[in-house]
């Protein structure tokens, strides 16, 4: 198994640590150092490959900082959490996030739509209070000890339901001071029917929410059009915009999706960029292959330029104040959830759920609709746990091509319904996404490097 992770990336040499975490920007002469050592190649053969190249004093400097770093636990260490895991993965899980599927229904016709205009491979139908009391309840009687809950409303579109979206937040206030637990609502929108009442109601009440809207206008109307194939980016922006500065710019995110139409996403990102947004997600689609606007794998040179390009830009903006966060670039190198969430994945089929507008529980959001994942409703609660069973074991180290991969800490594994979808395992891999995913974090790392480097410049 591979110990470290090397590359170069906009003038910076970068060894990641895999197992330890730890990140070492380096000179030339250190960088094939490692590269060497990582072949097996002992000091003389070291000094003899790199002699001509480098003088023999800074290969002498190199070998003896490298060793240094072994010997302190920050390269080339081994991994010590594959047996863990196994009893992490054993212990008893409770609920603590569900996925309210409060509309399978929808006012726009989005080209990529997984959900086919909300209907799930099912029918339109909007969730009942009575379901959505219920689905709460569940939560709370299945959450155990843990106090902090996580609700999201989802859809379809959430705010053709907007009636029973209050009033489950309002029933969920209750619960709250009765069972000593609190919630955490979110909403996701695409901005149609988005007015002033509701902007005020969700900043007083929710957590987060994330705005649908993929950059510039002749994308997004492209993708995200009316049923009768108008555009939809007159109408959302401005009141986006208003949403995102009533919220300080946090707790949001306008999130975007980029397909094969768009394959410069850097400039719709930029684009929401220039229009005051700080909080910004641009995701690659994830479709099958025979759909025209899926990506390929001959688009990846194309796409990691993007996302090199992207990174870039984001270091000059920040220098010059006008930073500001993308979703896949986000990285926390000093702290985050604990090593054995992160090889452990999301929680999806165990810690969270989706629950359909009649109240059917499944894995997650995407796997609504493939009954063969229905684990159980929220009346009865779960009656299928071989399926909460099989998704407790899916981890880095049950994923084949993960046990290899750099970025496995990362990741976590990746997504279990886009393994499914293109592996048939939930244990598999979306071998694109996985590349893409890979891409990102690289260039996350570089960019701490950079601000690494300009804040010592100005200490």
């Amino acid at each position: 198994m591979g110990l470290i992770h090397q590359y170069r990336n906009n003038g910076y040499n970068i060894v990641l640590d895999i197992n330890s975490g730890c990140i070492h920007v380096v000179d030339e002469v250190v960088y094939e150092t490692v590269a060497l050592l990582d072949q097996g190649k002992d000091k003389e053969e070291i000094l003899e490959s790199l002699r001509g190249k480098f003088p023999e004093g800074d290969i002498q400097t190199a070998l003896e900082e490298c060793e240094e770093l072994i010997e302190g636990g920050m390269l080339f260490t081994e991994d010590i959490y594959k047996e863990a895991i196994q009893n992490f993965t054993r212990h008893e899980t409770v609920v603590k996030a569900l996925c309210l599927h409060i509309a399978h229904d929808c006012n726009l016709a989005c080209r990529y739509c997984f959900a086919e205009e909300g209907e799930y491979h099912g029918h339109r139908e909007l969730m009942s209070y009575e379901v959505g009391k219920q689905a709460l309840d569940f939560l709370i009687a299945n959450s155990g000890s843990r106090r902090n809950l996580e609700v999201d409303f989802f859809g379809g579109e959430p705010l053709m339901n907007w009636k029973v979206v209050k009033e489950l937040v309002r029933y969920g206030r209750e619960q709250e001071k009765l069972h000593d637990k609190n919630f955490r609502f979110t909403l996701t929108t695409n901005g149609v029917a988005l007015n002033d009442e509701i902007m005020e109601f969700c900043n007083r009440e929710m957590g987060n929410v994330v705005l649908s809207v993929d950059g510039r206008k002749e994308v997004h109307d492209f993708m995200r059009p009316f049923p009768k194939g108008a555009g939809s980016y007159d109408l959302i922006l401005p009141k986006f915009q208003k949403f995102a500065e009533s919220r300080n710019q946090d707790k949001y995110y306008v999130r975007g999706t980029f397909t094969r139409h768009n394959l410069d996403f850097s400039k719709d990102v930029l684009h929401l960029a220039d229009l005051g947004f700080k909080q910004i997600s641009v995701e690659p689609v994830v479709a099958p292959d025979e759909a025209e606007y899926s990506l390929r794998e001959e688009d990846l040179p194309i796409i990691f330029e993007e996302y090199d390009k992207l990174a870039r830009e984001m270091i000059v903006r920040e220098k010059e104040g006008r930073g500001f966060n993308f979703f896949h670039f986000m990285i926390d190198l000093t702290g985050g959830p604990c090593v054995y969430k992160r090889l452990s994945g999301c929680g999806s089929g165990t810690e969270y759920l989706a629950v359909t507008p009649w109240g059917d529980l499944y894995p997650c959001h995407q796997f609504v609709g493939e009954e063969k994942f229905k684990m159980g409703d929220v009346f009865h609660g779960i009656q299928a746990p071989e399926i909460r069973e099989e998704f407790s074991h899916c981890n880095v180290y049950t994923k084949e091509k993960c046990k290899e991969c750099f970025a496995r800490f990362y990741c976590s594994g990746g997504c279990a319904a886009n393994a499914y979808n293109f592996s048939g395992d939930i244990c598999g891999a979306y071998d694109i996404g996985c590349e893409l995913q890979k891409k990102r974090i690289e260039c996350a790392i570089m960019i701490k490097a950079a601000e690494e480097e300009q804040k010592n410049e100005e200490e």
